[in-house]
């Protein structure tokens, strides 16, 4: 299944005493980088998350962030008074200080998320309760993982829709071909004609020059490759994480259509040229987000 590197997944669970929020998203990167924005009590999980997320998502930019907030009936017991009033007499002190009403209802909200206000920030580890916490993770990793299989199927689609795009484009210069080669002759004999007399032309010399030189200018190869690259990156894109190998076939491609233009030496075939670079950038770009 072709993946995009965008994703996004989120999930809410209920525990006993809170309810859990996980939101994971992703944007592409040539590498895995996963920055994970934990309340303090689930710190120590930040390893097991990054190895469950790690099964699936080999590249990427990803933020995880974990947030849970206490049932109401939980959170009184909960709450270290304690803490809460040290954490208000401190700030009171700043607020008289900068000329701010220290009893706003904004005041006692920051309080309330500052580390140690609830009891639950500094209980032992409890692995019953890691393992819920870890099946919520990776409740999260299914949503997570199922937008971006539909984000790569709609992707792999346009991308494929410009590779036919370059096909056609490709087979517009056949009819061309053979009359750009009668022009390149026309050319090269009127100029022998007008710089050399006829009477001292060698015939048979003239005609293997020209064939040389017309064989040069050709461009069969180049056709004949650009449509087996064609071939192998719609073959490619059904395998598992193609992203990496479709991006080098791009780069073939490119090649092959370069020089299809440096060699054309005529007008028309340089402005399907042109057609072709343009469908290949907007394959370039999709492809970068490919998992």
């Amino acid at each position: 299944m072709i993946k995009s590197m965008t994703g996004f997944g989120k999930i809410e669970c209920a525990l006993d005493d809170r309810t859990i929020s996980i939101a994971i998203r992703s944007i592409n990167s040539k590498q895995f980088d996963a920055v994970f924005r934990l309340p303090s009590a689930y710190r120590d999980y930040e390893s097991d998350f990054r190895a469950e997320l790690l099964k699936i998502a080999q590249r990427g930019k990803i933020d995880v962030s974990i947030s849970y907030t206490m049932n109401a009936e939980n959170v009184a017991s909960n709450i270290n008074s304690d803490i809460v009033i040290a954490y208000f007499s401190e700030l009171e002190s700043i607020a008289d200080t900068m000329g701010i009403d220290a009893h706003s209802p904004e005041i006692l909200k920051a309080i309330l998320n500052l580390p140690g206000v609830f009891d639950v920030e500094n209980k032992d580890e409890n692995n019953e309760e890691k393992e819920v916490v870890l099946n919520c993770f990776r409740e999260a990793l299914v949503k997570f993982n199922l937008y971006r299989e539909q984000e790569g199927e709609a992707l792999i689609a346009d991308v494929l829709s410009h590779v036919e795009n370059i096909e056609k484009l490709l087979l517009q210069v056949e009819p061309l071909e053979k009359e750009r080669i009668n022009q390149i002759k026309i050319r090269i004999e009127n100029l022998f004609n007008e710089f050399t007399p006829s009477a001292q032309i060698d015939k048979n010399r003239f005609e293997q020059e020209l064939i040389y030189y017309l064989e040069k200018l050709d461009i069969t190869e180049e056709k004949v490759r650009l449509k087996q690259h064609c071939d192998y990156f719609r073959e490619t894109v059904n395998e598992e994480n193609p992203g990496r190998k479709t991006g080098f076939i791009c780069q073939e491609m490119g090649r092959e259509i370069n020089t299809l233009g440096s060699k054309a030496s005529d007008a028309n075939i340089q402005r399907i040229v042109v057609q072709m670079k343009d469908e290949l950038e907007k394959i370039k770009e999709q492809v970068l987000n490919i998992l």
